[in-house]
């Protein structure tokens, strides 16, 4: 069994902060859209890891924009329990 040493959504904020390395930190409630940390070309890598993170299967057609806008908006949604 592979241990994780780090919490997926750390490991999420990892993710954004190392395609901006003008930045040092993402708020949990700021918004990763319109903050331009997560755009169109990324987007789907970006679900995709947070399903691989989470383990729940995320479906693209029916997936709830506001559930991914924010880290703690995805904590709540696809890390909580």
């Amino acid at each position: 069994m592979r241990q994780q040493t780090t919490a997926p959504i750390d490991q999420i904020k990892g993710w954004i902060l190392a395609k901006h390395e003008n930045r040092t930190d993402v708020a949990a409630d700021e918004d990763l859209i319109d903050n331009r940390l997560v755009d169109s070309l990324s987007f789907v890598e970006f679900v995709f890891l947070i399903q691989e993170l989470s383990g729940v299967e995320i479906d693209m057609d029916t997936l709830d924009i506001g559930d991914v806008r924010t880290l703690a908006a995805i904590q709540k949604r696809f890390l909580a329990g």
